[in-house]
């Protein structure tokens, strides 16, 4: 497990590559727990919405602006992101959303190219000072439809969105000139893997056409000092409130 602040080392290539992979940030307890509270909570499948991509395939997911006291909230309000995210992000961050992705089997659809400040600009945020920590809650590989990333893409800066399907996909003509001229990276994760990706990096997922799922939690910041100007469906900044290194592993439930 990664213990300590990110090395100069890690930070110079999470500026230059536009994401950084820290193995096991969360150890097979933790996992476990996790897994086992999304399974059995009616909250989450309440709450879960379907996105369809170009083609009509369905992938779900819950989306929510409090980081909250559930073991959700434990997570996205662990040390082991929140200090990494404000190193990453140069100062105090805060919590923008989190969410919980479920890519079934056989039926899970494609997210298409797309940048997340490419959605997040419109909420108000001036500056792309925002920036994502995606933990593999089950095992996510190319079969299951895993990331895939644009190394450096986030350099290119905020680039058009347009819709596809039900989703909001980046402009084409700069995604493919992108793909000439960048190293495509297929994101291979165990269940603790955690990667921290910048708000501009292209990114996107295949459909899973496997037997296994790819379930995945993404916390997602901002930086305390690029409040949106206007209200919007995310919040403002509020003082985000760290738990201890072991919430997880304390944590009861209700």
């Amino acid at each position: 497990m990664p213990t300590g602040p990110l090395t100069s080392a890690e930070l110079a290539q999470y500026q230059q590559d536009g994401y950084l992979i820290l193995r096991k940030l969360f150890d097979d307890d933790e996992m476990n727990r996790l897994l086992d509270f999304a399974k059995s909570d009616p909250a989450l499948s309440a709450s879960a919405y379907g996105r369809k991509d170009a083609t009509g395939m369905e992938t779900k997911l819950a989306l929510w602006n409090e980081p909250g006291e559930n073991l959700y909230g434990m997570f996205a309000r662990s040390p082991r992101i929140v200090d990494r995210m404000e190193q990453l992000l140069g100062g105090e961050v805060y919590h923008w959303h989190m969410k919980m992705m479920l890519k079934e089997p056989r039926v899970g659809g494609a997210w298409e190219w797309h940048q997340d400040y490419g959605y997040w600009y419109h909420n108000g945020c001036l500056f792309p000072l925002l920036a994502s920590c995606l933990i593999a809650v089950t095992p996510s590989n190319r079969e299951n439809g895993c990331l895939q990333v644009l190394r450096g893409s986030q350099q290119m800066g905020r680039i058009d969105h347009g819709k596809t399907g039900d989703q909001t996909g980046a402009d084409m003509e700069r995604v493919n000139a992108a793909l000439e001229r960048m190293e495509l990276l297929y994101i291979e994760c165990q269940p603790g893997d955690a990667l921290f990706f910048d708000g501009n990096l292209l990114h996107r997922s295949d459909q899973n056409l496997s037997e296994h799922p790819r379930w995945s939690l993404i916390c997602c910041y901002n930086a305390a000092r690029n409040s949106p100007y206007k209200v919007t469906r995310h919040p403002e900044y509020t003082k985000l409130e760290k738990v201890g290194d072991d919430a997880i592993k304390k944590w009861k439930g209700e």
